[in-house]
């Protein structure tokens, strides 16, 4: 009983009040978007791929690097083992 007074509860909506409402909210959270203009998706997308050109970069020279280390290193282990 103390339960019941604490706070009414609400009614459940039927589904399809429900799928009215949703696309309701939908259409009006829409309205309040700030799309990008033509001129900014075209910037927008060259920073994005010079980043990805970049760290690509970065990431091969890693690569490269820790791929050589590890042949140097294991042909050091196989002429001790051969010694």
């Amino acid at each position: 009983m103390a339960e019941e007074t604490k706070g009414a509860k609400k009614e459940k909506m039927k589904l399809g009040a429900r799928i009215k409402k949703f696309f309701k909210d939908y259409r009006s959270e829409m309205k309040k978007i700030v799309w990008p203009t033509r001129p900014q998706v075209i910037q927008n997308t060259g920073v994005v791929l010079i980043a990805i050109i970049f760290i690509a970069a970065i990431v091969g020279l890693l690569d490269l690097a820790f791929g050589t280390g590890v042949i140097q290193l294991l042909g050091k282990v196989r002429e001790l083992i051969n010694k």
